[in-house]
């Protein structure tokens, strides 16, 4: 059976009963993550060398911050500090191959600021509960809150901080539905410039369209 996967998404306003533990564990999250930037940033700067995922895991698993959030999600934090330097190396890399491509040259990976930075938060399927799942409400571990969904198959929870919100992210897959489409018809779309758009299709009889831009914000202001 193919699957996709989807996103289901929650606002959570700062008027919401749940938001103070998020920010809480966003706000933890942040630290946890310009902590072990600071570790990073100091070897690579004045050693030359790069600390990864898995040495970084063993200096900062018994850490205050480490332990302020869930066993999986501060890994998924450290994970993603990685990620951020293996981009920051890969556009030095290009960087020296095309400085032509770059106003000057790649900084290094940024802190979070003191007091307002927020971190994302990931949950994997080992950290919410599948019983409360099977009821209809997704609880992040430690969290203390719950998300009502009708999702079954969720992979992942993220928790994204915004400016005066948070956005909750359900990961879940969907089977795809067969339609039982003629996969060999094929629409294009082209984009334009005094035109929004021109559709054509290889269907036999189809007419291209073109969709001017007056049109479309015609369309839109109704």
């Amino acid at each position: 059976m193919t699957t996709v996967t989807l996103v289901e998404q929650h606002h959570i306003q700062a008027n919401d009963p749940r938001f103070a533990a998020i920010d809480e564990a966003a706000f933890a999250a942040k630290n946890l993550y310009n902590k072990a930037l600071y570790i990073v940033r100091q070897a690579f700067i004045h050693e030359d060398v790069y600390i990864p995922y898995a040495k970084l895991y063993h200096l900062l698993k018994t850490t205050e911050e480490y332990r302020a959030l869930p066993c999986k999600v501060s890994q998924l934090v450290l994970k993603q500090l990685d990620q951020n330097w293996r981009s920051f190396f890969a556009a030095i890399k290009d960087w020296r191959q095309h400085p032509e491509r770059y106003l000057g040259r790649p900084s290094l990976p940024k802190y979070k600021p003191k007091q307002s930075g927020r971190f994302l938060l990931t949950y994997n399927n080992q950290a919410f509960s599948r019983a409360l799942l099977r009821q209809g409400l997704v609880a992040p571990s430690r969290l203390g809150i719950t998300i009502k969904t009708d999702k079954e198959q969720i992979k992942q929870v993220r928790i994204v901080p915004k400016k005066q919100h948070y956005v909750v992210e359900l990961v879940y897959e969907q089977a795809v539905t067969n339609n039982n489409l003629d996969s060999q018809l094929i629409a294009g779309v082209d984009l334009g410039i005094d035109n929004l758009m021109t559709v054509t299709s290889n269907q036999v009889g189809f007419v291209p369209i073109a969709v001017s831009r007056s049109a479309s914000e015609t369309t839109a202001g109704r």
